[in-house]
């Protein structure tokens, strides 16, 4: 692939991981995600089979920049230490109220049964390397996937009443749960 051609990819991708990130893989129309990225429509197939494979492709790479962050975490902390920390910040109203790099679950979920089943192994995926991630002993585990669940779960819940004092409540009620 040449590079400008890849360059014109990443384009493409950065603006449907924008999109995506916002409303989820399924809402976004391919003229929506050129046009965010500065091109025409007629293009888009030069780079991509269809639009399943754009945002599947960036529900990926979306997913991978969240693991990364995670990973820049002191590795001398415990699993429980990890998960107050990345609640700290995924339960906050920063992260709740923030465009573009935000975390894409919450806007993705109630979608992916409804997409091709890439999606639902790569957040399969995405799962079972988070709960690795905050968890130091196959017995921690569970109580890590719970608390993951409980942080996306409240971030949603926390986006969706929007900014105000009941979704502040929500975002402190999850943080203080989760152990």
């Amino acid at each position: 692939m040449s590079e400008r051609k890849s360059r014109t990819r990443e384009r493409i991708l950065a603006a449907a991981g924008a999109v995506l990130a916002e409303r989820g893989p399924g809402d976004p129309a391919v003229a929506k995600v050129m046009a965010a990225a500065g091109l025409t429509v007629g293009g888009f197939y030069a780079h991509f089979a269809s639009k399943d494979a754009l945002m599947l492709e960036a529900f990926r790479q979306l997913l991978g920049r969240r693991r990364a962050r995670l990973a820049e975490l002191d590795g001398s902390l415990g699993g429980r230490e990890r998960r107050v920390l990345l609640a700290a910040f995924y339960l906050s109203r920063k992260h709740r109220d923030m465009q573009g790099e935000r975390c894409p679950l919450p806007a993705s979920l109630a979608e992916i049964e409804r997409l091709p089943e890439g999606f639902r192994l790569a957040l399969a995926e995405h799962i079972e390397l988070m709960t690795a991630a905050i968890s130091e002993t196959p017995e921690e585990a569970d109580t890590a996937l719970a608390d993951l669940a409980l942080m996306v779960g409240g971030l949603a819940l926390a986006r969706a009443l929007g900014p105000g004092e009941l979704s502040d409540r929500v975002l402190r009620a999850a943080k203080s749960a989760v152990n």
